[in-house]
């Protein structure tokens, strides 16, 4: 593992000129405003529903709030640059007028959405490609000067889960992501958040094998996000549903901040902070 480039370790990121402090793991809540994700898709599709679900995330103790337009499950066909931009920017503008002092991420690959989001008040960009599948995408965020979330995946939804085989899962995932850093750094871009990419184009086995050895990705020496929450390796392990699976996202999020996780990204707020206080009160024993 010692082959892989070392970066300086953030213990704080920038927003929008403020200081977050990242010593301490934190929950991002998703608003999934699609017809079609695997879990939520539809519940949200409403003002009153997706302004109800934003104040409950905050109550909740979200630190920030991701705003995806787009499913990117397995299988998923994507929308164009236009049409998520259609769909994301006005539940944006309104959620950014009512809740001032939120953080909100967007979930977008496209180089234009980013742009435009940022403009209307978005404070992360979470990237599932880490600029992969915009050519434009990396040196908009050369210029937008916020934190940046890039996640390995192999391909797009509709074929990543076709294209698991690798030679080794963790260095190849490690190695894909420091290529990534490197190249991101030397544009300048500093607060960047790194996502191992659960479920996107990796095997069930695969997957736990990323989880197991999360801490490897320390070696990259930035924050790690993982997104485990209520997927397909935990709801399938169990034979449940994604509805039922809540209890089996909980217990891998123990494994996740136990290895390293310093955000996690859940459809379930309250149950992820109750995790983190209760890991902080075993570091503290």
């Amino acid at each position: 593992m010692h082959d892989f480039p070392l970066f300086s370790k953030p213990t704080f990121i920038n927003l929008r000129g403020q200081l977050f402090d990242i010593n301490q793991p934190k929950v991002m809540g998703i608003l999934n405003i699609t017809p079609d994700s695997f879990y939520d898709g539809g519940k949200y599709s409403t003002e009153s529903e997706q302004l109800k679900q934003v104040e409950k995330m905050i109550t909740e103790g979200a630190d920030f709030i991701d705003i995806g337009a787009q499913s990117t499950r397995p299988g998923a066909k994507m929308l164009d640059q236009k049409s998520e931009e259609k769909i994301l920017l006005p539940v944006l503008q309104k959620l950014v007028k009512i809740f001032p002092h939120t953080h909100f991420s967007i979930d977008t690959f496209y180089a234009e959405v980013a742009k435009n989001c940022v403009h209307e008040g978005a404070d992360l960009i979470n990237d599932i490609s880490a600029g992969t599948f915009d050519p434009d995408m990396l040196e908009t965020m050369a210029k937008l000067n916020v934190p940046y979330i890039i996640m390995h995946t192999p391909t797009t939804p509709d074929k990543m889960q076709n294209a698991t085989q690798y030679n080794h899962v963790l260095k190849d995932v490690i190695y894909w992501l420091s290529e990534r850093l490197n190249l991101i750094n030397q544009l300048g871009i500093n607060d960047v958040i790194i996502d191992p990419g659960f479920g996107f184009g990796k095997t069930m086995e695969q997957n736990y094998q990323l989880l197991k050895n999360l801490n490897h990705f320390k070696f990259l020496q930035a924050p790690i996000l993982v997104g485990l929450s209520r997927k397909s390796l935990i709801y399938k392990a169990l034979k449940l549903t994604p509805e039922e699976a809540l209890n089996g996202t909980t217990a891998l999020h123990v494994l996740a901040l136990q290895n390293g996780a310093g955000i996690l990204r859940v459809h379930d707020v309250k149950e992820a902070v109750e995790t983190i206080h209760l890991k902080a009160w075993l570091d503290q024993a």
